[in-house]
């Protein structure tokens, strides 16, 4: 039976991104790499040990549970560290060597902004005088490039600093540099699960689709979490179901995401300083403003008071809108509210519009008079994560708690679009002056997390609005200056699992949720045309599945049999994925046994192996001779990574000889030659035309690598004509090879997606 929550069996969504490691101590290591080969096998050791979402929501249940039982104490038993790892534009370029590693990037859209990175976008996002780009600790141009970012999370720091001794020993034998490390960690006592300037963090997090339990007394929020809507998970993960918005921008659809993103988030981290002295002298400034206004403000308005609507929540996290008067701390109901709405507060009277609460999350309040439809609001949801860094500001316990002691919030954010979520927050809500739009005068900036920008932008000024008991509107102006700076930022990927272990080899062609990419098929030698049916097994990863093709079906087939690992074949006793197979031509089906050539990677090198396949039901497998090395092979001079084989239909056992095509990958560019095999115990090879590239094939327009051919069965030089299926990433085409001399090709369909052509499951 299919679970009724998918998503929490998820293996392939880091554990982050959607279940959240919530761990108490946790340590992002920036690093640079030297040499790609080192970086990939670094990559390729590390990723298996990534965090993933099933393993992360498993054990947060798990200590959920716990603690209840315990009636709220964390379980002393009930341990873990986690690992997440993503990657930067120059990082992809690097593990790949391609200098286009994402070769179609429309303009303005999360692409793009990815591409450019943090430092590029920093001016537009208020990023400049005490945070500017320049004075950066990290991602800042001109300093040292950063190719990854390590996660590293964990519920004690004795458990952290081993990690952390591990994982540096392992980069610096992969020859990488830790460009900078950031450390952050939940506040203890009183300040526990809250920020710097005393506030509670974290209550307004969105709920997932598919993920988290829905409410069956109220349909599209989470059960448990009053408030708390459920969003579709594609905004937050790549390839999934978004949210469907007339009249919306969405300037990134789903035709523009490459297949190997899919199921992987961008990843915004930046690091927040805050001056807290000065944020909270700057309150207790503009109170005197408000109470030099007659009628602006009750009286007996304390600045924790006034710090509370500029929050918009009081520091328990209980929100204002609906506790005006107090802060009802011991209230385990109230501090954890987030079934809000504005409606009924046009003006900011309880809740000011310049609120950090109503400039990032303003629910149906956005437009005065106006109720927003909640789909706009879900749109631009963004999954916060993060935690403090330094120690809390106290003067009592030295330096390290004094005004100028480092300190802030180390902020991440996971989404799936860059521009429209994170980069729409901030610069069209939380930094301009005029949002929400269309007011006598502007509601002025978030003044907790913005203030004073250049004039063009906003000049710090708010206007806070009141309302006597006479129903008199009163409007008084405020003046706020900015004590967040930003001292660090990167955009990142975080990728699937499946597209690490990719990169770990120099490619991007790892994970296709829906369908995944095809790495070869092999015909059943016995078992071809046999009453107008074709057996085939079918290689993704490391599973293996027997399948079957009718004749004249293109688009059809049937599973024989369920998946199964590919180390269930005893001639592939330590392989874990295969690269390309190539039958022996001379060898099919003589004495009962067919002979092939495996290609596969281990660790960053391709080796071939020869085995045999036996006809008869079972079809044993055999491990002929041990792997071997790819210099072997006269006529694969200069190649190191080969991807597929294709026949040449007129020149197979020709003279004594059969002609292939081989596609390999050099520095991350596909490219093909000729090669000819001869009959024979040795089978010597030869080269017979040297590398060219992919757009001499016309049929082959669009595509950058190529898979894995497979025959058509029964299109083999019919009237001179042989028709291929060619499979690359999530796609298929058909194309056709005539006979002759030069060999002409013709696309046949265009591409289609794999779901259609075969069950990939």
């Amino acid at each position: 039976m299919a679970t009724e929550l998918p998503l929490r069996e998820n293996t392939e969504i880091q554990g982050d991104v959607l279940a959240g490691f919530k761990k108490d101590h946790v340590s992002l290591l920036f690093l640079q790499f030297e040499e790609q080969a080192r970086a990939q096998a670094w990559l390729a050791e590390l990723a298996p040990r990534i965090a993933t979402t099933k393993r992360v929501a498993d054990f947060n249940k798990k200590f959920s549970d716990a603690r209840k039982t315990s009636g709220g104490d964390d379980p002393e038993a009930l341990k873990a560290t986690w690992l997440g790892v993503s990657v930067t534009y120059p990082g992809l370029q690097f593990l790949t060597g391609r200098p286009d590693p994402i070769p179609k990037v429309p303009p303005k859209t999360t692409l793009e902004a990815f591409v450019e990175g943090a430092f590029s976008r920093a001016i537009a996002l208020g990023d400049i005088d005490d945070s500017a780009r320049e004075n950066w600790l990290f991602g800042y141009d001109g300093g040292r490039t950063i190719h990854a970012v390590l996660t590293i999370a964990s519920d004690t720091p004795e458990d952290l600093q081993i990690a952390l001794d591990e994982q540096r020993e392992a980069v610096t034998k992969a020859a990488g540099m830790i460009v900078f490390q950031q450390n952050a960690a939940t506040l203890q006592g009183p300040r526990r699960g809250k920020e710097h300037f005393g506030f509670k963090d974290g209550i307004s997090e969105p709920g997932v689709q598919d993920f988290d339990e829905e409410d069956p007394n109220r349909a599209g929020y989470v059960k448990g979490h009053p408030g708390t809507r459920l969003i579709p998970p594609g905004e937050f993960v790549l390839g999934r179901p978004r949210i469907e918005v007339e009249g919306d921008r969405r300037k990134f659809p789903a035709k523009d995401i490459p297949p190997w993103m899919n199921d992987g988030s961008f990843q915004v981290i930046r690091r927040l300083g805050q001056d807290v002295p000065g944020w909270w002298a700057q309150v207790a400034d503009q109170l005197k403003v408000l109470k030099d206004t007659k009628g602006a403000v009750p009286e007996n308005a304390t600045v924790e008071w006034l710090a509370a609507r500029l929050v918009g929540r009081w520091r328990s996290g209980a929100p204002v809108h609906k506790c005006p008067t107090h802060d009802p701390a011991d209230d385990p109901a109230a501090t954890r509210d987030n079934d809000l709405s504005f409606s009924d507060d046009p003006h900011g009277h309880k809740t000011p519009l310049f609120s950090h609460l109503r400039q990032t999350a303003p629910r149906d309040g956005l437009v005065d008079g106006e109720l927003v439809p909640e789909k706009f609001m879900d749109a631009r949801r963004i999954m916060r994560r993060g935690a403090p860094y330094g120690q809390p500001f106290d003067p009592s316990a030295g330096a390290s708690g004094g005004p100028d002691a480092s300190r802030g919030l180390l902020f991440i954010c996971y989404q799936s679009d860059l521009v429209e979520q994170f980069e729409f927050i901030q610069k069209d809500w939380v930094n301009i002056a005029n949002f929400p739009p269309g007011r006598d005068r502007m509601p002025g900036p978030d003044t907790m997390i913005s203030g004073k920008l250049p004039p063009r932008i906003n000049d710090g000024t708010v206007h806070f609005e009141s309302q006597t008991d006479t129903a008199k509107r009163i409007t008084t102006q405020l003046n706020f200056k900015r004590f967040v700076r930003t001292e660090g930022a990167v955009y990142t990927f975080a990728p699937s699992i499946s597209t690490l272990k990719a990169l770990a080899k120099g490619q991007l062609d790892g994970h296709v949720p829906t369908a995944a990419a095809v790495d070869q098929i092999v015909p059943v030698p016995d078992q071809q045309r046999f009453n107008g049916v074709s057996q085939y097994w079918l290689f993704q990863r490391d599973k293996v599945r027997p399948i079957a093709v009718e004749d004249g079906r293109d688009s059809t087939d049937r599973v024989l049999r369920p998946t199964d690992d590919i180390s269930s074949w005893r001639a592939l006793s330590g392989v874990g994925r295969i690269d390309a197979v190539l039958p022996f031509p001379d060898m099919q089906r003589v004495g009962g046994k067919s002979w092939f050539w495996v290609f596969h990677t281990v660790g960053t090198e391709q080796l071939y192996r020869i085995i045999s396949i036996a006809d008869g039901e079972r079809h044993t497998s055999t491990l002929e001779k041990e792997d071997r090395r790819l210099g072997l092979w006269k006529s694969l001079d200069g190649v190191s990574q080969v991807d597929a084989f294709l026949p040449v239909p007129d020149l197979q056992r020709n003279a004594g000889k059969s002609w292939f095509w081989v596609f390999h990958t050099v520095q991350g560019k596909q490219l093909y030659r000729l090669i000819s095999v001869a009959d024979g115990e040795r089978h010597t090879d030869v080269r017979e035309r040297g590398d060219n590239e992919l757009g001499l094939w016309e049929s082959l327009t669009g595509i950058t690598r190529v898979d894995a051919f497979l025959p058509v069965p029964w299109q083999q030089r019919a009237a001179g004509q042989s028709r291929f299926w060619v499979f690359h990433q999530n796609q298929v085409r058909t194309i056709s090879v005539a006979d002759g001399e030069r060999h002409p090709d013709t696309r046949v369909t265009e591409d289609r997606p794999l779901g259609e052509w075969v069950n990939l499951g």
